[in-house]
């Protein structure tokens, strides 16, 4: 019998800080590709021809304020908030342990104060608009995507390396 290895636990840096205890809830980016339909002649049908990665969001949820998350809110830099999870997936087949890290780069794009109630933990939700993002498993880099240095990487493979040589990038 195998088991898979489960999220047993995770924290959010942000710009630095550590948010550890802070942060109960978030929902990790989608790794997505913009797909075109294609048909040409000669074809039997259309196909899908890949024009890039779709927009990444990185939502998340801080319990109670979280004063340092408003630092980068409105930056007219793409990339000035810098968000870094680190999980820990554990196997309860062998109790062997997985890291996992997740960098993100981009902008708070919403930042949601939540009801707010006497003795609540009065969540704030945030979604923060992606222009980087690189996975990182056990060690190794398994995706890096650089939306504005033209950069897409899979296991060390740059997918867009021939692209920026022809652009004489």
């Amino acid at each position: 019998m195998a088991l898979p290895y489960i999220l047993k636990d995770f924290n959010l840096f942000g710009d630095g800080h550590n948010w550890q205890g802070q942060i109960p809830e978030l929902t990790l980016p989608e790794l997505a590709r913009r797909m075109v339909e294609y048909e040409g002649g000669g074809m039997d049908g259309p196909i899908e021809v890949d024009h890039g990665n779709e927009l990444q969001t990185f939502e998340w949820t801080a319990g109670g304020m979280i004063v340092d998350i408003f630092d980068t809110y409105g930056s007219p830099i793409h990339d000035a908030a810098m968000l870094r999870m680190t999980g820990a997936y554990e196997s309860d087949e062998d109790g062997g342990i997985i890291p996992v890290e997740i960098v993100m780069r981009g902008r708070h794009k919403t930042i949601n104060l939540g009801d707010a109630s006497k003795g609540d933990n009065n969540q704030i939700s945030v979604t923060t608009s992606l222009s980087y993002f690189k996975l990182i498993v056990d060690g190794e880099e398994i995706i890096e995507r650089d939306v504005p240095g033209y950069v897409f990487k899979v296991r060390g493979v740059d997918r867009l390396a021939g692209r920026r040589r022809a652009l004489n990038l």
